[in-house]
């Protein structure tokens, strides 16, 4: 994407909450949205009372759950700067937000992912948009190996770098979160409005805290390297496993970076669904652990470092039905330079980028279909399909 893209570019004011839309006029979506409209209600004076049970320790629950959450003000910062060049947003009320899944060792049991070098990268990168009705979403994963033009960014010790063409999440390792939402948004020329890290740790402490996910294996798993090793058939697998499992890759599936971000994606919509799940939301014995270890596990930018914030945009995801969260990775092929690396698949890539730019459908397919020369998707439709699948397809299907 050329540097003057968004020459132009002045965010959008007074822009809709994360919130949900507006609801379908037909009796029966009604209906569904009445009733959801109850359970967030029955779930949000479930809190209350919990909170206000507790006297003046609810307030205190309180100020300690926002007080957990890591304002990413070096981000902000450093994004304000270059803000001239960066992309304009076109539709109003759609919101996209970066969430970055980082490598950091730190934690207990985190070296044996591998050695700690004192630099983070990016280990898993998702565009998650939102639509302007909040009637769908659709998370997009980037490759870590995709070779970019990374811009010139701010490291940790005030130097600045200069530009590469290089590996995506080499993006991360040079100058943390602002560099990564400079690079998408080059090669997108999509504003990112938000941007969530977590950690392996962070990580692992969410699925501990919702009492584990259940996944289904179609064989079983020997992974020595992450000490994991499992039964074939539905397995609920604790943090440590699980951040085994979405990070294996020579042990699990085809061995390469496209099945190990599938099942990332699978997994995250298995966790997402179990978290939402009631007997988490309306239990406050059962939904503390959850908000404790979420709130620690996030690095944000300001406008989502707060339990609001996080609400908003859990609230967005929950209104949305399930078979219209669709998951996908950006369509790309091997990179001429180095069969290893990987390079955008033209015009395909294109075309999704600018179907989340102006909030149009992304349709996907739950099988991989054979690209055409050019690498646009396969198949013949009005509107392109893409290989993916949704939040509702059955983990064992």
């Amino acid at each position: 994407m050329s540097d003057t893209a968004g020459a132009s570019s002045t965010r959008p004011e007074g822009g809709r909450a994360l919130g949900p839309g507006t609801g379908s006029s037909a009796s029966g979506r009604g209906r569904t949205r009445r009733r959801r409209r109850r359970w967030a209600c029955g779930t949000g004076l479930a809190v209350a009372v919990a909170l206000l049970a507790a006297g003046g320790a609810g307030w205190a629950v309180y100020r300690k759950l926002e007080g957990n959450i890591t304002r990413d003000e070096a981000a902000a910062a450093e994004l304000e700067r270059f803000e001239r060049e960066r992309p304009t947003a076109l539709v109003e009320d759609a919101r996209n937000i970066l969430l970055i899944g980082s490598d950091s060792r730190s934690g207990d049991g985190n070296a044996r992912y591998g050695r700690d070098s004192g630099t983070e990268r990016s280990d898993t990168v998702i565009l998650l948009h939102l639509s302007a009705d909040r009637r769908s979403a659709t998370a997009v994963s980037v490759p870590r190996d995709l070779m970019v033009d990374v811009p010139g960014c701010r490291r940790p010790d005030g130097s600045r770098s200069e530009p590469m063409f290089t590996m995506f999440n080499s993006a991360f390792a040079v100058g943390g979160s602002a560099c990564t939402i400079r690079t998408v948004e080059r090669l997108t020329d999509i504003r990112v409005d938000h941007h969530v890290v977590v950690g392996f740790d962070g990580f692992k402490r969410m699925v501990d805290a919702v009492g584990g996910v259940e996944v289904c294996l179609r064989e079983p798993v020997d992974d020595e390297d992450a000490e994991l090793e499992l039964p074939a058939g539905r397995v609920t697998l604790d943090g440590e496993q699980a951040l085994g499992y979405v990070r294996a890759r020579k042990t699990l599936g085809d061995g390469s970076d496209t099945g190990r971000m599938e099942r990332q994606q699978r997994f995250l919509g298995a966790l997402a669904h179990k978290v939402s799940g009631n007997d988490v939301l309306l239990n406050p014995v059962k939904l503390y652990p959850v908000l404790d270890a979420a709130t620690s596990s996030l690095t944000t930018d300001p406008a989502l470092a707060s339990l609001r914030g996080l609400y908003e945009l859990a609230r967005a995801l929950r209104e949305i039905p399930t078979e219209r969260v669709r998951f996908l990775t950006v369509p790309r092929r091997p990179y001429t330079g180095d069969p290893d690396r990987d390079q955008l698949a033209q015009p395909a890539a294109e075309e999704l980028f600018a179907r989340l730019r102006t909030d149009r459908p992304v349709v996907i397919a739950p099988t991989a279909r054979d690209p055409a020369p050019d690498g646009s998707p396969g198949g013949a439709s009005p509107a392109p399909t893409f290989s993916g699948n949704s939040a509702a397809d059955a983990p064992c299907g």
